[in-house]
């Protein structure tokens, strides 16, 4: 099994950077992907495969975050052009659009699809109710700095975001106020709830730092090659990816920090990486423009990599790279 060589599935279509992307949970259909541009076009895709459902139109600037709702029925885009939006990923049909007074980086919906939260360029985070698009939102305010992701957390009674301040905030919802706050050495440029929703990670400069979601006490701390731009933590707990400036991808031994493999395939800086909700690959995405799919356990068969023969297994046993095309 060591001695295979990764081969991503390529996922193809945009224009310029990919700079953010995010999965739906596992449903009846599957689980699926969605992919932030600077081309102003988010992308729904198979998650499993990589194959495109849909392009979002509508934006009129770079698309810098994006959201999945669990069941993906609805996405959720925030952009240069000043709005964060709303869409029905069933249909692609634009469900509604908020106005802010600079450029949305990140977008986040509530467990039950109810909420949409925000984080932009104006140091103010807020929270969108979807049944009544019109109410004014939730405003928390405290950041000095751009905000960079905002997330739901703790059961919906929190939000978690981090900024170019280089800090990290939690704030309550109940009472609108900050309620804990770390500071870092170098800007924060990712931010992950883990799937039990126990530990945060997040990444700056060259280092992966992991908090106790409820302290915000560091778990722990380890340093990546290169400046590392995102990093994600398996579904359970064992193991996390990185990637950075090194056109690298990165695969680590959560409890040890050390390095079990990593693998070279984008042409640009690696922006963003996700663990699928199964944990059976993680995608990337690039400076180069496209996405790619890495499997998690080399050599298995799962969506379009197939294992002929477990005693015979070399590169020829599995899928060449799936190109999804240009639209």
């Amino acid at each position: 099994m060591a001695s295979l060589r990764q081969t991503p599935l390529t996922c193809s279509g945009h224009t310029r950077p990919v700079v953010h992307l995010d999965f739906s949970s596992v449903t009846k259909y599957g689980y699926f992907l969605i992919s932030a541009c600077k081309d102003g076009k988010p992308m729904l895709r198979q998650g499993d495969t990589g194959d495109w459902i849909g392009t979002f139109e509508g934006h009129k600037g770079a698309v810098w975050g994006v959201a999945l709702n669990k069941d993906a029925t609805k996405a959720a885009s925030g952009a240069a052009d000043f709005t964060g939006k709303v869409w029905d990923a069933n249909s692609g049909e634009e469900l509604h659009s908020f106005q802010h007074k600079h450029i949305v980086k990140s977008v986040n919906f509530s467990k039950d699809s109810t909420l949409l939260a925000t984080g932009s360029n104006e140091k103010l985070v807020r929270i969108f109710d979807l049944n009544k698009p019109e109410a004014k939102p939730e405003e928390f305010s405290g950041h000095t700095s751009g905000i960079r992701h905002v997330l739901f957390f703790r059961n919906d009674t929190h939000l978690v975001s981090c900024a170019d301040d280089k800090t990290l905030r939690v704030w309550e919802r109940a009472s609108g106020q900050e309620v804990q706050k770390i500071d870092f050495p170098s800007i924060p440029n990712s931010l992950e709830v883990s799937r039990d929703g126990n530990i945060l990670t997040v990444t700056h400069s060259n280092h992966v730092t992991f908090l106790d979601s409820e302290s915000l006490n560091k778990i722990r701390e380890f340093p990546v090659p290169t400046t590392v731009n995102s990093a994600s933590l398996h579904p359970d707990n064992t193991i996390f990816v990185a990637g950075g400036d090194d056109l690298k991808v990165y695969k680590f031994d959560y409890t040890t920090g050390n390095e079990i493999e990593s693998f070279k395939g984008h042409f640009g800086p690696v922006h963003c990486v996700k663990f699928s909700p199964d944990g059976e690959l993680y995608a990337s995405g690039s400076e180069d423009g496209t996405l790619r799919l890495w499997q998690t356990t080399i050599g298995k068969t799962y969506g379009l990599w197939k294992c002929v023969d477990g005693s015979q297994m070399n590169n020829d046993t599995l899928s060449s790279p799936k190109e999804v095309p240009a639209i």
